[in-house]
């Protein structure tokens, strides 16, 4: 259980740490509030840093159903424990999401905008074409697994213990130079699962959970995933 456990807890200080940034930013008399894309995409790459330093060691810290699935694919996971990883980090992003309420209780009641509150929790695209966004995730998510891969492939940084930083300094530019057309899910249980957190906790005042887009951040980050892991083996091997 070691593994599975490890993977809740590195998903759950993910999404802690990165929706807790965006709640700062967008909740209302929050002293981070209006701090912008910046402070969100930092807080969501030290968040995952952090995860990585914590949880690597045990789990490989993939934290992410497009990790798993990409590494099964190439041969570099094993099958079986796919679906263990990934109920894994459904379970851990709903947690991070509760806390994150939790965190900011006293907020939600003074925020008047239900699309804020909504976007604390999960993405949605500045520009509503779903086959566009789509398109959005998957590049961005292929992004991410191909340089995962790549910085794993490199033993220095293995060695002098910088991985974790480089994976987040990823997820950083990521979130700068492609996250701002859907606000960069690139994740499935880090959507899905904190958009549940939203459909079932008490949140004041609270509007929908926009299910209708909520398959986008899902599928698109699946297929970039997988596309990112097959390109890199067949590049450069796996």
């Amino acid at each position: 259980m070691k593994p599975f456990t490890a993977e809740v807890v590195g998903t759950m200080l993910l999404v802690l740490l990165g929706d807790g940034a965006v709640a700062g930013c967008l909740l209302s008399r929050s002293k981070a509030e209006k701090s912008g894309w910046i402070v969100i995409v930092t807080g969501w790459a030290m968040g995952l840093a952090v995860a990585v330093y914590a949880v690597g060691r045990i789990s490989g810290a993939h934290l992410n159903p497009a990790v798993t699935l990409g590494l099964a694919v190439i041969g570099k996971f094993p099958a079986n424990r796919v679906p263990q990883y990934i109920l894994a980090q459904f379970i851990g992003a709903f947690l991070g999401a509760t806390l994150v309420w939790l965190a900011y209780l006293p907020h939600w009641a003074d925020t008047e905008s239900k699309a804020l509150k909504l976007a604390v929790f999960s993405t949605g695209p500045a520009i509503r074409r779903l086959p566009l966004n789509l398109v959005t995730e998957i590049i961005g998510t292929f992004v991410l697994v191909f340089g995962i891969l790549a910085i794993s492939a490199n033993t220095e940084a293995s060695q002098s213990g910088l991985t974790p930083l480089l994976v987040g300094l990823l997820l950083w530019a990521i979130g700068l130079s492609l996250g701002a057309p859907t606000g960069y899910a690139i994740n499935p249980a880090r959507d899905l699962g904190p958009r549940i957190a939203h459909a079932v906790l008490p949140i004041a005042s609270k509007g929908g959970s926009d299910w209708g887009y909520s398959w986008v951040p899902v599928v698109g980050p699946l297929i970039g995933g997988i596309a990112g892991a097959l390109a890199f083996a067949g590049l450069f091997g796996a």
